[in-house]
């Protein structure tokens, strides 16, 4: 004797919300992943604003320049003089560019100083990390 239940002419069907619901997660959870893989360098200064600043993530040596004008490569406080050699020697045969954090308080002339110690190093890729203004 064959029973019938009523499903035998139903079709299989795919319920979506709870695949909704496993895709998100799985997007929360490598959005998560990717920002706690973030590296910072370099130091807390106060950025000077800029309305036409961009982000740029690529691998970098950051250099910066303190409230005080004195100068660090990374976190580690180096004096002027030694920091083309430092800078040649973390750069090695990589085009690395390199950031400048300036303090908005820090000596101008410093900077420039900086930026034209780079050149004649042969480094082309310099760019100033400001912060973006609101319109």
């Amino acid at each position: 004797m064959k029973l019938s239940c009523g499903y035998e002419t139903k079709k299989a069907r795919v319920e979506m919300l709870p695949l909704i619901d496993v895709v998100f997660l799985l997007l929360v959870f490598f959005i998560y992943a990717m920002l706690s893989m973030v590296v910072h360098h370099g130091l807390k200064v106060e950025l000077p604003a800029a309305g036409t600043a961009g982000l740029d993530q690529a691998e970098h040596i950051t250099i910066t320049i303190d409230a005080g004008n004195r100068i660090y490569l990374d976190e580690t406080e180096v004096v002027f003089e030694e920091l083309p050699n430092l800078i040649r020697a973390l750069r090695g045969d990589s085009a690395r560019p390199v950031f400048i954090n300036g303090d908005q308080t820090a000596d101008l002339g410093l900077a420039i100083r900086l930026l034209d110690q780079l050149k004649k190093e042969g480094i082309e890729e310099v760019s100033f990390s400001c912060r973006t203004s609101a319109p």
